[in-house]
């Protein structure tokens, strides 16, 4: 099927849809006692207001808890397939902690700066505050999220188990080149080790150009302070970059000469090529898209119109366009993107689909600006081998069974 003639019949269903809404309208005039939605209790005086809002109770999404030998170093996934839009709500912003979340009083919380400056400076955090402020929206992306795309699939894997360790959220804070231009950098620096202020010290080293481009020393998320879990009241926000060296609970900014060669970039979130050798220091997240609705062990409860819906972000810039394929990718036709679509964050694609209860595979692939194409699982494994456990942005496929049931499958 071509582009076209896969829009033509979205097209069809949509109107098919439209036009069965416009029926049940009309029904619900001839039985508004079973279809006005509002039960007898409903004159009952409800709740008054409180201080901090809460989620009705008939919402029960939840982020999933990733199993590890110690809960201080386990993670959980956001709910993708359960949300909506582009932004993630604080509380369901995955975490991935290597020594437990600290409990931090943020008024006696610093924040040292040292190394080859000429100024070495302490700040507290509201004196950060009183500083020139920015938002922005950016995804975090741990560099294992994808993971499991390195084996074969696991048809009842979910969108969640699968890629749930991205989120994006609007943020608030300091630039660091401004920091950085208080203490003034001494000539021969190129790099700042950054340390956070949990048990392990978590410790990375980041390029002294990247540092002064677009990163953020961040206190606010989503319009207000940072949660615990994700590094209150201090956190590292490198955007487009893998989500280990966005230091939580940061505490010091070592302006130095060389990268530290720490832990987390020798022994972890390296990839090991085919040939023995390992990729260091792959920073940036490539492209990558996933539909999430509908998504591992959701159901189709019958053939008809269907509005496909997902995810698509790029750590190169901004997505340029989603590809979608409804026939196991022998056909590819161009998804809408719900704008903004802004740099560096999740961008939600839409795509008008008519199912006709055949059994078939829906998959994605995101192109960004600098032209970076998703690749298929088997392209990847081609380039990269099996031996990796970071960095994987495969395409995405979920096959529709002829019961209506959507699993897990390589395309």
């Amino acid at each position: 099927m071509t582009g076209d003639d896969a829009r033509t019949k979205a097209g069809h269903g949509r109107r098919g849809f439209l036009k069965a809404a416009t029926l049940g309208s009309a029904a619900a005039v001839l039985r508004p006692s079973t279809l006005l939605g509002q039960p007898r209790s409903g004159r009952s005086l409800g709740e008054g207001v409180g201080g901090y809002g809460d989620r009705s109770p008939f919402e029960t999404t939840l982020r999933r808890v990733r199993g590890s030998r110690y809960a201080q170093a386990a993670g959980s996934l956001t709910p993708l397939q359960n949300l909506n839009g582009s932004i993630t709500p604080s509380a369901l912003h995955f975490e991935r902690h290597h020594s437990g979340i600290p409990e931090i009083d943020p008024s006696e919380h610093r924040l040292l700066i040292d190394g080859l400056v000429d100024r070495p400076l302490v700040f507290s955090l509201a004196e950060l505050q009183r500083m020139p402020a920015v938002t922005r929206t950016y995804f975090v992306e741990c560099s294992g999220n994808g993971r499991v795309k390195w084996s074969p699939a696991e048809p009842d894997t979910d969108a969640q188990a699968a890629f749930g360790m991205t989120s994006c959220s609007e943020w608030t804070g300091v630039p660091v080149s401004a920091l950085l231009r208080e203490v003034g950098a001494s000539a021969g620096a190129s790099w700042v080790v950054a340390e956070g202020a949990d048990a392990c010290r978590m410790t990375r080293s980041v390029p002294l150009d990247k540092a002064m481009d677009d990163t953020l020393v961040a206190y606010g998320q989503n319009g207000e302070a940072l949660r615990p879990a994700q590094g209150y009241p201090l956190r590292l926000l490198i955007p487009g970059w893998e989500g280990n060296i966005c230091v939580k609970w940061l505490r010091r900014l070592r302006v130095v000469d060389q990268s530290y060669l720490t832990r987390e970039e020798t022994a972890k979130y390296t990839d090991l090529m085919p040939n023995g050798e390992a990729r260091q220091y792959t920073f940036v997240m490539d492209a990558k898209s996933v539909i999430t609705r509908p998504s591992g062990g959701q159901q189709l409860d019958e053939p008809g119109f269907y509005q496909i819906s997902g995810l698509a972000w790029s750590g190169r810039g901004r997505v340029q366009r989603v590809e979608v394929t409804t026939d196991g990718g022998r056909s590819w036709a161009e998804a809408q993107l719900q704008d903004p679509v802004l740099p560096l964050a999740h961008t939600r694609f839409r795509f008008d689909w008519s199912w006709d209860g055949s059994e078939t595979t829906l998959a994605s692939r995101c192109i960004d600006e600098t032209g970076d194409v998703q690749p298929s699982r088997a392209a990847l494994i081609a380039a990269r081998g099996t031996q990796s456990s970071y960095h994987n942005n495969a395409v995405q496929g979920w096959r529709i069974g002829r019961d209506g049931r959507v699993e897990n499958v390589d395309v």
